[in-house]
């Protein structure tokens, strides 16, 4: 029942000529530019074909057995089914693959394990935090006490001294570990020893690297976390939305806390996709494809390094790379501009211990479209040369369209 964008196109022309450029549109945009967003990537055909299946039709609030709709003998398989397959994925005793975003996930995890004013200790906003992670214009600052830990100036990586001094003086309810722009693999087992000490829940907010666990190329929250939340876009390769996993102790919890706690019914097409991306992340291509994401992404930051930027860290482990354009001349603000007319779509992010941005990109896209660390030298070089005013926008963008036509997202 798969169709192609060009078939999906002709109906809209029929019916809604106006939408249908948009969306003809956004396919030309993200086939002709180059895609370095760390949060983003393709799906495969399947998963758009699962998408826009007739599942998008039924209303299936509840759980597979438990509906309180009628009718939903099928959707109760396909559930059950991308349940099954995260569990075995990622070895966890249980899963919900309900929650519709990786924020709704984290907010099901805090309902699950916290009631309105309790402590939470995780990574500060400007040290790479997320807004969930206690923003002030976020549900998880209006309603809990938020203490954040950070990355040492120095290094830039976390520091766990200062995570155990925290956790010890504000004895707090749960602690959060992850980052939107950590670009170093957590260390679990640390965090679950200081939660352990202080008598906290530990919630790994695995948003970034789940994709990269799928396929072996960073370490497994779920042995040391209580909950795991995740996306199962970025890295994962999946349809936009949440997942959550847990043990089989805090199951009915999280189960309720999703539904009907913070979410109503589940959207059956996304979860039929999301079961579809999590049989193909078990398969051996796409371990390949998880260790040629971070092989691309080692060796796109040693190159920007090359070039002048200074990357956060030295380096990175996982898909993701912060870097900051100022000893070029100019900041993260200015840059994401400039790459972008010259066709080059990243984003920028605030650096820790500092008052500027720096620009935050990914190689998880780039790597679905078949791009090697060949073409992660020639990026970083183009880049560069954008941002030091060597390249105009009119020939960078020529040479982002030469790349993109030789590694098109959807060869078909």
């Amino acid at each position: 029942m798969s169709v192609s964008v060009a078939q999906e196109a002709d109906v809209l022309r029929r019916r809604d000529p106006e939408l249908a450029e948009i969306l003809l549109g956004e396919r030309d945009r993200q086939a002709t530019t180059l895609q370095l967003i760390a949060a983003e990537n393709f799906t495969s055909p399947a998963v758009l074909a699962a998408l826009g299946s007739p599942l998008a039709n039924k209303y299936a609030e509840g759980y597979p057995g438990a509906r309180h709709h009628g009718g939903c003998e099928i959707v109760d398989v396909a559930e059950r089914l991308a349940v099954e397959r995260a569990k075995a994925l990622f070895g966890a005793e249980h899963a919900n693959v309900q929650s519709h975003s990786g924020s709704s996930a984290v907010l099901a995890a805090y309902a699950a394990l916290l009631r309105p004013g309790d402590t939470v200790l995780a990574l500060g906003l400007p040290h790479g935090g997320h807004l969930t992670h206690g923003s002030p214009a976020n549900f998880s600052g209006r309603w809990f006490d938020f203490v954040g830990y950070g990355v040492d100036a120095e290094s830039g990586l976390i520091d766990h001294e200062q995570v155990r001094t925290l956790a010890r003086t504000h004895r707090p309810k749960a602690i959060v570990c992850g980052s939107i722009a950590y670009p170093r693999h957590i260390d679990h087992a640390f965090f679950r020893e200081v939660a352990d000490e202080v008598g906290a829940s530990l919630i790994a907010d695995a948003a970034h690297p789940i994709g990269l666990v799928a396929g072996g190329a960073a370490p497994n929250p779920v042995p040391y976390a209580d909950i795991v939340c995740a996306t199962t876009h970025k890295v994962l390769r999946g349809p936009r939305g949440g997942m959550i996993l847990c043990g089989a102790e805090l199951a009915e919890r999280v189960d309720r806390a999703v539904f009907p706690f913070t979410q109503g019914g589940a959207q059956m097409h996304t979860i039929a996709a999301k079961a579809v991306a999590f049989g193909e992340a078990a398969t051996p291509a796409f371990s390949v494809y998880a260790h040629q994401v971070v092989a691309n992404a080692r060796v796109l930051a040693g190159h920007l390094a090359a070039e002048g930027l200074a990357v956060t860290t030295g380096g990175t482990d996982t898909h993701l790379i912060i870097a900051d354009p100022a000893p070029l001349g100019v900041d993260g603000r200015a840059a994401r501009g400039r790459l972008a007319a010259a066709g080059i779509v990243l984003d920028c992010c605030v650096l820790p211990h500092g008052d500027g941005r720096g620009l935050r990109l990914g190689t998880a896209a780039a790597t679905t479209q078949g791009m090697g660390e060949t073409e992660m030298v020639r990026i970083a070089a183009l880049l560069a040369g954008v941002l030091r005013d060597e390249t105009d926008a009119t020939t960078a963008r020529a040479e982002v369209r030469g790349l993109t036509a030789a590694f098109p997202p959807y060869p078909d």
